[in-house]
């Protein structure tokens, strides 16, 4: 049944991947035309007009973007850039980059990096998080339940990149615990990595613990949690035993929007931080108007995604055996 479920689903995912592809490749050609591209990597403005002739037709940006006038029957569309620059994606062949960079080879380089810093960030987030609503559940209606769930809100609007400012300013300019940014092969990374994942722990603690906490006291009220009670469980058996498995559902729906990211890296995180990750590496390419690299990456992240929604879906049934795949 699930491998039935799974076929069915990659199937489904298809026109969605044709359809972000082409969103994709919209959106970039919305800002940049095949010149300006030609011309960033060609180092600048004043470059002949034959220059940039030249490099179109190394890298096949002379054609037409989506439509070939000029070509008769299926070659007026895969005649295009369209066609030349998407169809390799769906058999994961991401070429070469517009800088001349093999796309895969970097993707090997860069992964590690990312989830070094992803991994960690994202397991030990989730469990303080799921404690720490726990807890607050635990005393709701006391004083430590409206202090945590007032420091949760006043958390909620600050932003992630004042957390990154004042952690650098005080862990490391400061004390001088951890460097300011940069990274180093093996074991070398953990003193670079600590304060990037102690920031991203502590910046997701507002909005998810106070998710968390919404979703358990929800649960508290059903009529399961009464019976338990009524058997004489403790108040703490009840909630980290029965409560948090009733509520895994929802919490699972919710980690599948951040599975790419143990992938595919933190945008923001890397780039401040200097983390040679793949989220450096899209910024990077977004800043060089290297499309081949723009139009890999999100591809891949949606491919990740759906394999979370997948995934997601199968944990459904090992958490709650009333669900039935369909």
């Amino acid at each position: 049944m699930i491998l039935q479920y799974t076929v069915r689903r990659i199937v489904h995912a298809l026109p969605i991947l044709i359809g972000v592809n082409i969103l994709t490749f919209a959106l970039f050609f919305f800002v940049n035309t095949p010149d300006d591209i030609a011309r960033v990597h060609l180092g600048g403005k004043y470059v002949t007009k034959e220059a940039i002739q030249d490099w179109k037709r190394i890298h096949d940006y002379h054609l037409p973007l989506f439509y070939n006038s000029e070509e008769q029957g299926t070659e007026a569309l895969t005649e295009t850039i369209f066609f030349k620059k998407s169809i390799k994606l769906f058999v994961f062949n991401f070429g070469i980059s517009d800088t001349g960079r093999d796309i895969v080879q970097a993707i090997k380089e860069r992964y590690l990096p990312s989830l070094q810093l992803a991994v960690p960030s994202f397991f030990i987030g989730f469990w303080i998080n799921v404690v720490l609503a726990l807890l607050l559940v635990m005393f709701r209606g006391t004083y430590l339940d409206l202090s945590g769930t007032w420091i949760c809100v006043a958390l909620m609007s600050i932003s992630t990149l004042f957390f990154m400012v004042i952690g650098q300013y005080w862990l490391a300019k400061i004390f001088h615990w951890v460097p300011i940014s940069g990274y180093a092969d093996g074991w070398g990374a953990i003193k670079f990595l600590m304060m990037p994942i102690l920031i991203s722990i502590f910046a997701s603690i507002g909005s998810t613990a106070r998710w968390y906490r919404a979703l358990f006291l929800e649960e508290i009220h059903k009529e399961y949690v009464r019976t338990a009670r009524a058997k004489g469980l403790s108040s703490s058996t009840v909630l980290f035993r029965h409560v948090l498995g009733n509520a895994l559902i929802p919490i699972l729906t919710g980690i599948v929007a951040v599975l790419p990211l143990l992938f595919m890296g933190s945008l923001l995180m890397e780039s401040f931080f200097s983390i040679p990750g793949l989220g450096s590496y899209t910024i990077d390419a977004i800043r060089e108007q290297d499309f081949a690299i723009v139009r890999a990456m999100v591809f891949l992240g949606t491919v990740l995604y759906i394999v979370g929604l997948i995934l997601t879906d199968i944990s459904y049934v090992w958490v709650d055996k009333r669900i039935q795949l369909q």
